[in-house]
């Protein structure tokens, strides 16, 4: 037997990121058992589904690395093969037509309700003649489901559940203007798409006996079943709005890598041993829903957070240069040069060890490619600050300096100058190159400075001192020669 998951989201919102895992369990599963991975997009609820979330789920999913197989396919456009489905019930008296009107579900709702009765259809149309029933009503098409007896779900992470068939009443399959239910929908198009595993949250558990049922009634084999708990916040309560973002698109720009956040979610319900760091391939190759707790997971934002810092240092270079592109030509008025690339590149071995997020990292980035017009008021104290050493000549000392004797100056080299500078001058090491460090970035926190100078060149290095220079307005102030271009009469 071919293994066949399929997600089925329906297209009234965001992809909630609880639907990630979800959809992240379906495909592991299958994967792991060389089968296949389907998608399932239940728009029958019209007024509520939007072509742009279709888009949002389609995209989430391909930025999260989770491609289905086939294409997807879309419920509303089955609506005919599914009222077929009920219309052969009805032919083969395993179904029937209920002429209950509103009014009237709505009072034996009230009755029940002041009773203290479980609130359930009754079956008044149940064994009652067609010749009955009154003009001008549009009766619905309802199931006759077993009344005596069990239906027992052994699903693959709840374990046995059983419901005993009395709880359950005649659900509707075709409501009074021919339109199907979703319970008739969901149960026909896992039929026919081959569905043998049905991979969920647990909140669905309940709507599993009906369903049961219903395929039975259809004369097809079950699935099996496998519902997992649902997401939680760090209150324990149910992953909702109220804990922040939980949309995928969320993640993805806030500078998350789906990598990160496939290894995070995997990990939500389901572990392998102490491992941490879970590649792709571990995840499929180790993958079991067998495996998943019973008890709901709590998301918890640092940990990701942490996780996603990991997955950045072990990226390549370029990719993450190539990641954060689109954000730092956004903060800049233009594009990034191809110098500026190279410094982008040459700074992103260093770059990357302190970055959590590709936000964080196009921002420590930016101090790279291009000087800074904006310092931090502590920045520029720093520059000006009584008992550190004159800015003006600690810069023009350094830039005269035998380190840039080679074309590329070794960090190491950089950094016994300093030391040796700032003893002949009785200053701190630390108030020196926070000095430099307040002048290459404008900040008084970034990567090392020792690193920064070397990639940046003496020319680069040498404009962004002066730059500092004029920003602070320095009493020392001196002009760095060459820096500036001089003027000429006329």
């Amino acid at each position: 037997m071919t293994v066949v998951t399929r997600f089925a989201p329906s297209p009234t919102g965001y992809l909630h990121i609880g639907g990630v895992r979800t959809a992240l369990f379906n495909y592991l599963y299958a994967k792991h058992m060389g089968g296949k991975f389907l998608l399932r997009i239940e728009d029958t609820d019209r007024e509520r589904s939007v072509p742009e979330a279709i888009e949002a789920i389609t995209q989430g999913l391909r930025w999260i690395g989770l491609q289905w197989d086939g294409e997807p396919v879309f419920q509303f456009a089955r609506a005919d093969r599914h009222r077929t489905a009920a219309e052969k019930l009805l032919a083969e008296g395993k179904a029937y037509r209920c002429y209950a009107t509103p009014e009237e579900l709505t009072a034996m709702r009230e009755e029940q309700k002041a009773k203290g009765l479980q609130i359930r259809y009754d079956g008044r149309w149940r064994d009652r003649d067609a010749k009955d029933a009154p003009a001008g009503v549009k009766p619905s098409i309802r199931m006759k489901a077993p009344q005596d007896g069990e239906t027992v779900i052994h699903d693959l992470v709840q374990g046995p559940v059983t419901v005993a068939n009395a709880q359950l009443d005649d659900m509707v399959l075709l409501r009074g203007d021919g339109t199907p239910t979703y319970m008739l929908a969901v149960v026909v198009d896992d039929i026919d798409m081959g569905i043998t595993h049905v991979i969920r949250g647990d909140d669905h558990l309940n709507n599993a006996f009906r369903q049961l049922q219903l395929i039975r009634a259809l004369g097809q084999p079950a699935p099996q079943y496998a519902h997992i708990p649902l997401i939680h916040g760090a209150d324990g309560a149910k992953l909702s709005k109220r804990h922040g973002a939980v949309g995928v698109e969320f993640y993805r720009d806030k500078g998350f890598l789906p990598e990160a956040l496939r290894n995070y979610l995997v990990r939500l319900g389901w572990s392998h041993g102490d491992d941490e760091i879970i590649s792709d391939a571990q995840a499929i190759a180790w993958f079991d829903i067998v495996d998943v707790n019973r008890g709901a997971a709590r998301f918890d934002i640092e940990k990701l957070t942490s996780l996603n810092g990991n997955y950045i240092r072990q990226s390549s270079d370029q990719r993450l240069v190539d990641l954060i592109l689109p954000q730092l030509n956004s903060l800049l008025p233009a594009p990034l040069t191809a110098q500026q690339r190279q410094w982008l590149l040459a700074a992103m071995p260093e770059l990357k060890q302190r970055a959590k997020t590709l936000i964080e990292l196009a921002d420590s980035a930016k101090a790279y490619v291009t000087a800074p017009t904006d310092f931090e008021p502590k920045a520029l104290q720093l520059l000006v600050a009584p008992g550190a050493a004159p800015f003006a000549t600690s810069t023009a000392d350094f830039t005269s300096s035998t380190v840039w004797s080679a074309e590329t100056p070794d960090p190491q080299a950089i950094e016994a100058w300093a030391r040796e500078y700032a003893g002949q001058k009785g200053v701190k090491l630390g108030e020196l190159m926070g000095q430099f460090r307040a002048a290459l970035t404008g900040r008084t926190v970034s990567t090392s400075v020792f690193h920064m100078i070397p990639v940046l060149g003496k020319e680069e290095v040498k404009n962004r001192f002066q730059n500092a220079l004029n920003k602070a307005g320095s009493p020392g102030y001196v002009v760095i020669e060459p820096l500036l271009p001089k003027k000429t009469d006329g």
